[in-house]
């Protein structure tokens, strides 16, 4: 049986203060128990890790959902960004976003994406969704716990 109990730190970027209440819901519902966090842009994204470098105290997360329609700076210039970094490009990142066109998922992919996901439409779903990605970033991945320098 799956350990969904084991928390795992979540920080999410998406600027849609609906949708941030909505996945925090699906979360709940799916009996997932983890860290949450959010930040509304790319901007405060890469922010929020630079400070997770600097501060010991403040570790990084163990998974990133990111949006990739956002302002100031969008997910694709974060996961860039990201993935450029030495001490960051580890991270998993998995694009949640409401976005389903197909020149959206190659980009994602090219540029880093760990996986692609499309925002479902329905709660009921959006949870059905969280529970899977739970499953899988919980019971089977292998998550890193240090940065590689």
């Amino acid at each position: 049986m799956p350990d969904l109990m084991r928390p795992i730190s979540l920080l999410i970027a998406d600027d849609d203060q609906e949708d941030c209440l909505l996945t925090r819901k699906a979360l709940e519902a799916a009996r997932l128990h983890n860290q949450l966090e959010f930040v509304a842009d790319g901007v405060y994204l890469m922010q929020r890790l630079q400070q997770s470098l600097q501060n010991p105290e403040m570790a990084l997360p163990d998974l990133i959902l990111l949006d990739l329609n956002m302002p100031r700076m969008d997910g694709r210039s974060a996961l860039q960004a990201i993935r450029n970094h030495p001490q960051l490009r580890h991270l998993p990142v998995v694009v949640l976003t409401t976005s389903r066109e197909e020149e959206d998922v190659f980009r994602s992919y090219d540029l880093g994406a760990n996986s692609f996901i499309t925002k479902p439409v329905l709660f009921d779903n959006l949870v059905a969704a969280m529970q899977s990605l739970g499953h899988y970033w919980l019971s089977i991945v292998q998550l890193p716990k240090h940065p590689v320098t």
